[in-house]
């Protein structure tokens, strides 16, 4: 089943730790491994890339929800995958007295995770997380890269890589990112812990709602995405990706360039016609 296939009638597909569901333009994707809080295992973060390849490249696609089944969003990394990729690497290690080194398996997992992370932090599609009960190391990172972040009032936020012995290596420059350097030290260097209500205060999430309202919620994002065009939208989000490491000043000619081909293209067109017309722009849900 093609989970990008264009229906007004919700389209759902079962993966082995996913189910995806498409709704009109929006990809619903919810993490499927309840039995162990959705920890991410390598089989998950294939079929997270895969979601969104397909996502990004079908056409249909404008806005993407990730969520987690049986109340917990993420658990964080799958112990047993990186258990099973510590015995590759130790088989892979040579003999005392001879050289050379056989591959690092768990840097090769690792850096599949943190290529995930890039991949969703990239997107020109809007992306937003429902976050409840367990938010933990990976899970923590998919929260820093989303466009829209929600948060339940059952989550509960926790970086423990350090207090584990080991780095949240590729979900730091996302924390830097999105809570600033000062924060980010403080979470790593105390195993972070938060509650909805303290993530809301450092702007790790956007909003905090009761479980009974986090559909509505949910509803009137997406209404408001799909309100703004596609393309106004991935321009703007490249922009403001680049301004992150560019100065304004440097910016002025080709922001200006983004919008005059914005503004004289078709969704340029159409949006000031509507305005002027004064209705819908033809890409926003009626």
């Amino acid at each position: 089943m093609d989970i990008t296939s264009s229906s007004d009638a919700a389209v759902e597909t079962r993966l082995e730790t996913l189910v995806t569901r498409r709704d009109g333009a929006v990809l619903h994707v919810t993490l499927n491994r309840p039995e162990s809080r959705n920890a991410m295992s390598v089989r998950m973060v294939m079929e997270l890339r895969l979601a969104l390849d397909a996502a990004e490249t079908g056409g249909n696609v404008r806005a993407v929800v990730l969520r987690g089944a049986g109340g917990h969003f993420c658990a964080g990394g799958d112990l047993k995958d990186m258990a099973e990729a510590r015995m590759r690497s130790m088989q892979a290690t040579p003999p005392a007295g001879e050289s050379g080194t056989g591959p690092d398996a768990i840097a090769e997992v690792n850096a599949q995770f943190g290529k995930l992370c890039v991949a969703f932090a990239n997107t020109p599609l809007a992306l937003v997380v429902v976050l409840e009960g367990t938010v933990m190391g990976g899970g923590f990172g998919l929260a820093c890269v989303a466009d829209v972040a929600l948060a339940g009032t059952s989550a509960a936020f926790r970086l423990p890589e350090t207090s584990l012995g080991v780095v949240p290596a590729q979900i730091a420059p996302f924390l830097v990112e999105r809570l600033g350097y000062s924060q980010a030290r403080r979470l790593a260097v105390t195993g972070g812990r938060l509650s909805a209500t303290d993530a809301l205060a450092i702007g790790l999430v956007h909003a905090v709602h009761a479980p009974d309202q986090m559909d509505a919620a949910l509803a009137t994002v997406l209404t408001d995405i799909l309100a703004c065009a596609p393309g106004a939208i991935a321009a703007t989000k490249a922009l403001m990706a680049k301004a992150r490491f560019t100065a304004p000043a440097d910016l002025v000619q080709e922001a200006a360039l983004v919008f005059s081909r914005a503004a004289q293209g078709p969704e340029g067109l159409e949006g000031t016609t509507a305005f002027l017309q004064k209705r819908k722009p033809n890409w926003a849900v009626q």
